[in-house]
């Protein structure tokens, strides 16, 4: 199944919706008690997954194209992030992957939505960068989970784009304030429930540029597999149902480059990913 978080028209108010082909359909109004966000949907466990599919069987949605989005996963209890985990990366950016993955955390700030505008000070920095992600997200708690039953743990995937101050990123000995900028973890449109995603290993991820393709690649380059990532991170905490993995981004990072190329004012940048969907955002800078 697929799932978003929309807006109606002219409507602040985020409604979780499942997707069916170009429609929505509002999930809160299929039945009384209906879950109105992921999370709750989430913690419901799987009963409360297939009733919410079989709710949904016939249901006339609304067009997409009416509507608009909040991030796919917007309350998570954690966003876990993880570096360095393409070799084409780490060698593009002249950092050496560990022994153990690279962690990070990113801000709740950061969260933001397809087609939304990220903005940032110019006096803060001009080395703002792009990385098309693959977004995990935990289903059931998992604590020491042995890598072949890791993926049991997966309620599902979404795009992330894991933008980063370059500059603040090579200054600081942690990277949470680099990537946390307010807007700057844009994820969704969607989320897809892993019986949709057979082999997160072997999925096509990309990023295009203001019309250039800059990042094209596989999952399946991951140095670390998302089931290595889930029970690794699982022997030294429980990793809640809800919480959000982005497990790191293939070479073409604008910063190594020749030359450069950085997200400017005006500029548009679509991650995507074969299976998932495509998310834009849009970047302005203020002087």
């Amino acid at each position: 199944m697929r799932f978003a978080h929309i807006r109606l028209p002219e409507s602040p108010v985020l409604e979780l919706a499942v997707v069916h082909g170009d429609a929505a359909i509002i999930v809160g109004e299929l039945f009384p008690g209906a879950p109105r966000r992921l999370q709750a949907l989430i913690d419901g466990g799987d009963d409360l997954l297939e009733r919410v599919r079989i709710a949904a069987e016939g249901v006339t949605g609304i067009p997409l194209e009416l509507v608009s989005f909040g991030p796919a996963v917007d309350a998570p209890p954690i966003v876990l992030a993880i570096g360095l985990n393409y070799a084409a990366h780490s060698s593009e950016l002249g950092l050496k992957a560990d022994s153990a993955p690279t962690v990070f955390v990113l801000w709740p700030n950061s969260l933001s939505a397809h087609e939304e505008t990220t903005t940032w000070p110019r006096s803060l920095s001009e080395s703002i960068d792009y990385e098309a992600e693959l977004g995990v997200i935990i289903g059931r708690p998992a604590k020491d989970v042995a890598p072949d039953d890791a993926l049991g743990h997966v309620w599902g995937y979404t795009v992330v784009n894991d933008i980063t101050a370059r500059d603040i990123q090579f200054s600081e000995a942690q990277w949470s304030r680099c990537k946390s900028f307010d807007g700057f973890t844009p994820n969704g449109p969607f989320v897809v429930t892993a019986d949709e995603i057979p082999n997160p290993g072997d999925l096509h991820i990309w990023a295009v540029v203001d019309g250039q393709t800059v990042q094209d690649a596989s999952t399946g380059q991951m140095i670390r597999s998302v089931a290595t990532l889930v029970a690794s991170l699982s022997r030294s905490a429980t990793l809640l149902p809800g919480t959000l993995i982005s497990t790191g981004s293939p070479g073409g990072a604008g910063y190594s480059r020749d030359p450069q190329i950085f997200l400017r004012d005006h500029s548009t940048v679509t991650v995507g990913i074969d299976g998932i969907g495509e998310l834009t955002t849009h970047c302005r800078v203020l002087d």
